[in-house]
C-alpha cells in the first residue's frame, strides 16, 4: 500500500555558520507555528496520513479490540484530606478520570469531574493540592495539553470558588501555607514568538494570598536577583519550613530553606551549587532529613540540624548501597525503594536509620507510592510489571502486612505470558539489561512482530509497567522488548553520565545492540522489527534509524528532539543542555551534535524504515517544529516504497492529559501502521 503523494514542502535558503561549518536549514519556516503556511502544511500532511491509515483493512478491528481492553474500572489509591477520603476513578472509557470523595465508607460523591472542563476531553486536570486541614483545594487545568496552566481555588465543603483564577502558571507545584495562601512557580509569558514555542528562561517563585489579585502576588525567590530556569517549592509536613529547589538544567540543584515560624525570616542556603541533587524529605523539629547523591552516586539519606545545615555537617542515616535509592516517608517511618536491575526492592527503616524489614512484594516488577502522612497507620502502594496489571495494595505499617486493595479487571491472563530479563553486550562491551515479554510457547523462528522501546536519558529509569495497548501486540504472538540504556538512572549517576554530551552515542549503540540481540536470538528479523520512543526517546529512534536504516522495518519517533543544533532555542529546551550540550558550546560539541542530530543525519536516496512521526500542535515542551522539519526532509530523501507519515494531533501537547478516546485512536493507528508495513495480518 503506497502513499498517494506527499504535500509539496517549500524550501528556503537559510544557512547557519557554526565554527566555520555552513549548515543549511531549508525547512526553518516550519518553526513558525502560528504562520498560515505552517498551518496549511499541517493540514495537508494530516490529510495524507489519515488517508493512508484509513486504507488499512484491520485498523478498525484493532481500535475495537483496544476499546474492549481499555474498558475496565481504574481507581487510584485513596488519600484523607480533612473530613473526607478522596480518590480518582475512571469507569473505563471516560476521557478523564473523575475525583470522588466519601465521608463515610460506601457513600461516594463526585467532587471534581474534568470531563466537564471541555466537550472533547482535551482540557485536563493537571494537579490538585489540599490545604493541611483539607478545607481548601487548589487545582490546575491544562488546555489542549499545554504546559501553561490555570489555577482555581475552592472551599472543599461546598466547592465554592475562592478569589480569581490564576493564569500563566508553568512547571509548578502548589504548596499551601495554612489557609492563608500557597506558593507556586511560573515564567513571564514570552514576548517573542508564540506562547507555545517562545523561550521560557527564568522561573519565579510567588506566594499567592487568597482573596488578592494575582498581580499583587509576592515574589519569594528568582527573578533578576537569582535567575534560575527551574524553581520548585514545598513545605515540610509540620509547615515549619519552606523548602526551595533551584536549578538551571534537568540535573543538579541548589537547596534552600526558610523557617516560616518567624515572619520575614531569611532564606537559608543549604547547597549553593548545581553539581548534585538534593531534597528535604522530612523533619523532626530542628532535624532535617535530606535525600542526596552528594558523594553517593546511588543516593543516600542524611540528617542535619537546620541551624547550620551545610553539607559538612551532614550525617549518614541510610548510607549508599550498590542499588539506586528513592525514598518515601509515612507513619513515622522511611521507605527505601531500591532499583535492583531495574526492578523494585523496598525496605522499611525507622527514623534512627534502623532497618525494620524488607517489604514482601507480589513478584518482580515496579512498586511505587510508599508515602503517607506522619500520623497514618497504613499506606497504599501500587505494583505492576509487563504482565501484571497495576494493582493497589494496602500496607499496614506496624505489621508489614500487604493486602490487595483494588485489583483491575483487565481482559488479560498473566499466566499465558512470560517476561524475562536478559543481559546483552553493547558495542563497547558494556552489559545492558533488557526485559523481553511475549506469549508462552512462541516459536523463536525470527518471524515474530517485535516492538523495541527505549528512552535512555535524563537519569530516568524504565521499570516494568503494564500497558493495555501492548496486550494487543502480545496476544497476536508479538514480542515487546525494553532495554535499560545508558543515559537513564537504572544504575545511578555513572550510568546517566555515560549517556550524556560527548557520550550520547553510547545510548544509540546500546539500542542498536538490543536490536541485533533480538535478531541473533531469533525473536525477530529486520523485516519484523519496529522501534519506538517519545521525547528524548524520539531522539533515540531518530538517531538509530538514520545510523542503521537497514536494521529496522518500522520506526515511531514520537514528540522527539530531532534538531540538535536548535533545540535549546525553544521553550525550556536550554534546560536540557546538561544531557546534550549545545551547538554553541564549542566546535567539538557542535561537530558531535551535528553528526548524530536526526534532522541533519538524513541522507538523500537512502531507504529508511516505514516511519510514522508523531507530534501535537500544543506541544510546548518539545516544539512540533522538530517533527515537522524531520518529516519534511525524510519525505524528500526517502528511497523505495516505505511510507513516511507525520501524525499531528490537534488540541494535544507533549502527552499528559490526553483524553482516552485520543489515546486509543493513537495506539490503534500505531499498531495498524506497524502490522501493515510488516505484511502481518491481524487475527481477530
Amino acid at each position: 500500500m503506497n502513499v498517494k503523494s506527499y504535500p509539496e514542502t517549500k524550501k528556503t535558503d537559510v544557512i547557519d555558520d557554526y565554527f566555520g561549518t555552513k549548515v543549511p536549514d531549508p525547512y526553518r519556516w516550519l518553526e513558525n507555528d502560528t504562520a498560515a503556511d505552517t498551518k496549511a502544511w499541517v493540514a495537508a500532511e494530516n490529510e495524507v496520513t489519515h488517508d493512508y491509515l484509513a486504507q488499512i483493512p484491520f485498523r478498525d478491528a484493532m481500535k475495537a479490540r483496544l476499546e474492549t481492553l481499555w474498558n475496565y474500572e481504574k481507581i487510584s489509591a485513596p488519600s484523607k484530606e480533612g473530613d473526607y477520603t478522596y480518590y480518582s476513578k475512571n469507569d473505563g472509557l471516560q476521557n478523564q478520570s473523575v475525583i470522588y470523595r466519601e465521608k463515610e465508607a460506601g457513600k461516594s460523591e463526585v467532587f471534581l469531574d474534568p470531563n466537564k472542563f471541555s466537550a472533547d476531553g482535551t482540557t485536563s486536570l493537571a494537579g490538585i493540592n489540599f490545604s493541611k486541614d483539607g478545607s481548601l483545594v487548589a487545582y490546575q487545568i491544562s488546555e489542549g495539553g499545554s504546559d501553561w496552566r490555570k489555577v482555581i481555588v475552592w472551599k472543599a465543603a461546598d466547592k465554592s470558588v475562592v478569589g480569581d483564577t490564576l493564569v500563566d502558571v508553568k512547571f509548578s507545584g502548589l504548596a499551601w501555607k495554612g489557609n492563608e495562601g500557597f506558593y507556586y512557580s511560573s515564567y513571564d509569558k514570552p514576548k517573542e514568538g508564540s506562547a507555545l514555542s517562545g523561550l521560557t528562561q527564568f522561573h519565579k517563585l510567588y506566594f499567592h494570598k487568597l482573596g488578592t489579585p494575582q498581580h499583587a502576588d509576592k515574589l519569594v525567590f528568582g527573578g533578576e536577583s537569582t535567575p534560575r530556569r527551574y524553581i520548585g517549592a514545598y513545605l515540610t509536613e509540620d509547615e515549619r519550613y519552606l523548602v526551595i529547589s533551584a536549578a538551571n538544567t534537568t540535573s543538579g540543584n541548589e537547596l534552600y530553606i526558610q523557617d516560616l515560624r518567624q515572619p520575614d525570616s531569611k532564606i537559608v542556603q543549604i547547597v549553593g551549587n548545581f553539581d548534585k541533587e538534593h531534597s528535604v524529605i522530612d523533619n523532626v523539629g530542628d532535624t532535617l532529613f535530606i535525600y542526596t547523591n552528594l558523594n553517593a552516586p546511588n543516593y543516600k539519606v542524611v540528617t542535619v540540624n537546620s541551624n547550620d545545615p551545610k553539607p559538612a555537617n551532614w550525617k549518614d542515616l541510610i548510607p549508599e548501597t550498590e542499588n539506586v535509592l528513592t525514598i518515601g516517608t509515612g507513619g513515622g517511618k522511611l521507605f527505601a525503594n531500591y532499583l535492583k536491575d531495574a526492578t523494585s526492592l523496598v525496605k522499611q527503616f525507622d527514623r534512627q536509620g534502623k532497618e525494620e524489614r524488607v517489604i514482601e512484594l507480589p513478584g518482580i516488577g515496579t512498586a511505587s507510592g510508599f508515602g503517607a502522612k506522619q500520623d497514618e497507620k497504613e499506606l497504599y502502594y501500587s505494583f505492576t510489571s509487563y504482565i501484571y496489571p497495576s494493582t493497589i495494595f494496602k500496607y499496614t505499617i506496624a505489621s508489614g502486612k500487604s493486602e490487595s486493595y483494588k485489583k483491575p479487571n483487565v481482559q488479560f491472563n498473566p499466566d499465558d505470558y512470560e517476561s524475562k530479563q536478559v543481559f546483552y553486550t553493547s558495542k563497547d562491551g558494556t552489559k545492558i539489561p533488557m526485559i523481553i515479554t511475549h506469549k508462552k510457547g512462541i516459536v523463536l523462528d525470527g518471524n515474530n512482530p517485535t516492538m523495541l522501546y527505549g528512552y535512555g536519558g535524563f537519569n530516568i529509569s524504565l521499570t516494568p509497567s503494564f500497558s493495555v495497548s501492548t496486550v494487543l501486540l502480545l496476544e497476536q504472538g508479538g514480542v515487546y522488548a525494553v532495554p535499560n540504556l545508558r543515559g537513564g538512572g537504572e544504575y545511578g549517576e555513572k550510568w546517566h553520565l555515560a549517556g550524556t554530551k560527548l557520550h550520547k552515542q553510547n545510548v544509540f549503540d546500546d539500542f542498536i545492540a538490543a536490536a541485533e540481540y533480538l535478531i541473533k536470538e531469533n525473536y525477530t528479523s529486520k523485516e519484523k522489527l519496529a522501534i519506538s520512543g517519545g521525547s528524548n526517546g524520539g531522539l533515540l529512534v531518530g538517531a538509530t534509524m538514520t545510523q542503521r536504516p537497514e536494521l529496522f522495518k518500522v520506526a515511531f519517533p514520537a514528540v522527539g528532539v530531532l534538531d540538535m543544533l536548535r533545540y535549546h532555542k525553544f521553550t525550556a529546551g536550554a534546560g536540557w543542555a546538561y544531557d546534550y550540550g549545545t551547538a554553541d558550546d564549542n566546535k567539538e560539541m557542535f561537530d558531535y551534535l551535528h553528526h548524530y542530530s536526526p534532522y541533519h543525519a538524513l541522507k538523500e536516496n537512502v531507504e529508511y524504515p516505514a516511519t510514522m512521526v508523531s507530534t501535537a500542535d500544543h506541544d510546548d515542551r518539545v516544539v512540533p517544529a522538530h517533527s515537522f522539519k524531520f518529516a519534511a526532509r525524510l519525505q524528500a530523501y526517502q528511497r523505495g516504497e516505505n511510507p513516511v507519515l507525520i501524525r499531528i494531533e490537534t488540541k494535544a501537547g507533549h502527552g499528559a492529559g490526553k483524553p482516552t478516546a485520543m489515546l486509543i485512536q493513537e495506539q490503534a493507528d500505531k499498531w495498524a501502521f506497524m502490522f501493515q508495513n510488516m505484511g502481518i495480518p491481524y487475527q481477530e
